[in-house]
């Protein structure tokens, strides 16, 4: 007889994988059944989808993030550069 830690181990062993097989099994059924519905979308009316919203989305992050670098850190690099180091 195995002792009660390997039967608890086996036990997690066979559950996780029991999980992980049905995640797996639903993320490829997924993947099948949207490549089986694109193939019923003709190419001709297919136009991508234009993501305006996000187009300037990074420059603005970058204006928004060295704003707050500047504000937050401007008075420490004045004073280095004051001291000439």
């Amino acid at each position: 007889m195995i002792s009660i830690l390997a039967q608890e181990r086996l036990l997690g062993a066979a559950l996780g994988f029991a999980f992980v097989g049905t995640i797996v099994f639903e993320q490829r059924r997924g993947i099948y059944g949207s490549i089986a519905d694109d193939k019923s979308v003709q190419i001709e009316k297919y136009e991508p989808k234009q993501i305006v919203p996000w187009k300037n989305f990074s420059s603005e992050l970058a204006f928004v993030w060295n704003k707050a670098i500047d504000g937050s850190l401007g008075q420490l690099v004045a004073y280095l550069s004051s001291r000439r180091l």
